[in-house]
């Protein structure tokens, strides 16, 4: 995807620099209420200033990375980081410089209004290009070389999520492949043959870590014709280890297990951000929504407003989880916590009328955020689990309390990637620990506002909790 990678970057940058052109006119033209700039050369190179400033501030940001495979809300917070650095190094450079260009337009409008253009303009892109992909029109040809539990969920990632770009056209391994919705292409020895008869752009390496003369083989080829190759870990050293690369003279040296949320900075950064959010929440938000949703709860059915549920926190600590009433208080879920634990099931006649509405949404979800200013949970984080569950888990799915290295969250990685709603068997539990614990390892501020941001647009249109 070299090629189209890049003629996407390009297309990424002249978007910004047009978005750059037209909102210094419109600011502008908003503070003067007429258009009148430019008017010599100096101003000419004004605006080169102007688009140098930004550029600086995208390559800070690393805002050009290839993202077309990855969630629009990634894109849209790299988009509006970059941005802010923008603003505040062209206001900070003509102040210093006491340039008479600080007063020609407003910052605050034109960042905000290059911000919504540029926004609109790469969402747009970005759509173009995936119906590209859906149309068939443009794609990667990738053989994948191994057939294991990894490349297996990958071969199902590309199926489902078709604006990836990737097309598979079959699989490479020593041993046959019974499984008629692949495609099986030969073992090792006939990768270089498949890869002379067609055209192939990459060649993804799902080999065993102890295969490594296989993997060298492979490499070896793919760089003789001059393709590009990536290898694919297995999944439990996706989820179950960091990588911090460190520097000792020439030689470089990989600390495994080595948490984002280990360092007592990032610790601090998380516990503020959960409080400021959820003091805006209640101030904002929850002073008058509250009110409303329990008059409705109370003239909906009768029992309690809210209801509260044992679940486990970080280090396995029990804590009561707060939610709205959402079922007939008469029913054995609705009750302390220390009755008899059902899952919710789609059409379940223990949910009340509202009950549907406020789970459809997540409503019933909103009084977690006082665990939150309590310290029990964060925003953003593995969902706690009812004590019950966690005692069925805990001893059958790999890995299950490491999830419980960190504080749980309102939403979390594995919510918006489609774990969200009732469990129904074990392998859909091994996904949703997986997802957790690869959040864990590869915490980030950004990694949680995205999740934030895409929490929002699945409660208006996801299906998935009932």
């Amino acid at each position: 995807m070299q090629l189209k990678q890049r003629f996407y970057k390009k297309n990424q940058i002249g978007i910004d620099a047009i978005s750059l052109l037209l909102s210094l006119f419109i600011s502008i033209y908003c503070k003067h209420g007429a258009f009148i700039f430019p008017k010599s050369f100096v101003d000419v190179l004004f605006i080169f200033l102007i688009q140098g400033c930004w550029f600086f501030a995208a390559h800070q940001c690393k805002l050009y990375r290839n993202r077309i495979y990855k969630k629009f809300p990634e894109e849209f917070l790299f988009n509006l980081y970059a941005s802010t650095l923008f603003v505040i190094f062209l206001s900070a450079f003509l102040f210093l410089s006491k340039s008479s260009y600080a007063n020609l337009f407003s910052f605050g409008i034109f960042g905000g209004i290059h911000f919504s253009l540029s926004t609109t303009f790469k969402y747009y892109l970005r759509k173009k290009q995936h119906s590209a992909f859906y149309e068939g029109a443009l794609y990667d040809s990738i053989i994948i070389v191994g057939y294991n539990k990894s490349s297996i969920e990958f071969h199902k990632i590309l199926l489902e999520h078709v604006y990836y770009g990737y097309k598979c056209i079959g699989f490479i391994n020593d041993q046959p492949i019974d499984n008629k919705e692949v495609d099986y292409l030969g073992n090792l020895q006939s990768l270089q043959s498949q890869l002379q008869s067609q055209h192939v752009d990459e060649v993804i390496i799902a080999l065993p870590s102890n295969e490594s003369s296989n993997i060298r083989y492979c490499v070896d080829i793919c760089d003789q014709l001059n393709i590009r190759v990536r290898l694919m870990p297995a999944l439990f050293d996706l989820t179950t280890k960091t990588e911090e690369i460190d520097n000792l003279g020439v030689l470089s040296v990989i600390n495994l297990n080595e948490l984002p949320l280990d360092k007592w900075e990032n610790q601090l950064f998380k516990t503020i951000f959960d409080k400021i959010f959820a003091l805006l929440f209640f101030i904002l938000i929850g002073w008058w929504l509250f009110p409303i949703i329990a008059l409705c709860i109370k003239i909906d059915s009768r029992g309690p407003i809210f209801y509260k549920q044992e679940r486990w926190g970080v280090n396995n600590k029990p804590i009561i989880c707060f939610k709205f009433r959402t079922m007939h208080s008469t029913t054995g879920y609705q009750g302390n916590t220390q009755e008899r634990f059902e899952q919710t099931v789609r059409n379940d006649p223990r949910v009340t009328s509202l009950g549907k509405i406020l789970r459809k949404y997540s409503f019933d979800e909103l009084p977690q955020f006082w665990n939150v200013l309590n310290g029990e949970m964060s925003v953003v984080g593995p969902r706690p689990h009812p004590t019950p569950m966690n005692l069925e888990s805990m001893n059958s799915v790999a890995n299950y309390l490491k999830r419980h290295m960190v504080n749980p969250g309102i939403t979390g990685w594995a919510q918006i990637n489609g774990c969200r709603g009732e469990v129904r068997t074990h392998e859909e539990m091994e996904q949703r620990v997986n997802f957790d614990l690869y959040y864990i390892h590869r915490w980030s501020f950004t990694l949680d506002m995205q999740i934030i941001l895409q929490t929002i647009i699945k409660m208006l249109r996801d299906k998935g909790a009932y």
